[in-house]
């Protein structure tokens, strides 16, 4: 009836407790910024993200066989060519893994009542059923991201940006001091 949850290796849980006695040591949050977290895989480094990927692709596969009843809030198969499902299942995934390991239910109450059903509505908002089985459809946005990044888009945002800062709160342009 129900598949129990893929536990993290060993990496992975390593990770978690690093980062709990850091915080219990009043470590500043620029020297968590250091450790791994796995939450947010860019910040892992190669080994853990060795081990931090097929994880995810266990706990994306438990997501579909466990809680993906309707289409639009199963994880395709293709989930690591999309940025925002990589971050956002790494998020649910450890969200999952800190509550099944809490010594009450209330935590895993939680991630059912406000993480998993947000990460759905998430799902489907972004995704929809953009990707059915076999068929990736590529990133739709992809040529809009690429005009923001333009050098002809940078410099009329900078120019905005410039005469922003060159009038003052009243909307007046302040006077050059003298000698300038």
């Amino acid at each position: 009836m129900a598949v129990p949850f893929p536990p993290p290796p060993r990496e992975i849980r390593r990770a978690f407790e690093q980062l709990r006695q850091a915080e219990e040591a009043g470590l500043e949050p620029a020297g968590l910024r250091l450790l791994d977290r796995p939450w947010e895989p860019a910040t892992c480094s190669a080994h853990v993200r060795t081990r931090l990927w097929p994880w995810l692709d266990d706990v994306a596969a438990w997501l579909n066989r466990s809680y993906a009843w309707q289409t639009a809030q199963a994880i395709p198969s293709c989930w690591p060519a999309h940025p925002h499902l990589v971050h956002e299942l790494a998020v649910l995934a450890c969200l999952r893994a800190t509550a099944g390991d809490a010594a009450a239910p209330h935590a895993l109450e939680e991630w059912h009542r406000y993480a998993l059903p947000a990460f759905h509505a998430r799902l489907a908002e972004r995704l929809g059923i953009g990707c059915p089985p076999g068929r990736h459809t590529d990133w739709p946005a992809r040529s809009w991201a690429a005009e923001y990044t333009s050098p002809q888009a940078t410099t009329a945002r900078h120019a905005l940006f410039d005469r922003d800062l060159s009038v003052t709160p009243t909307g007046h342009r302040p006077q050059a001091a003298e000698g300038q």
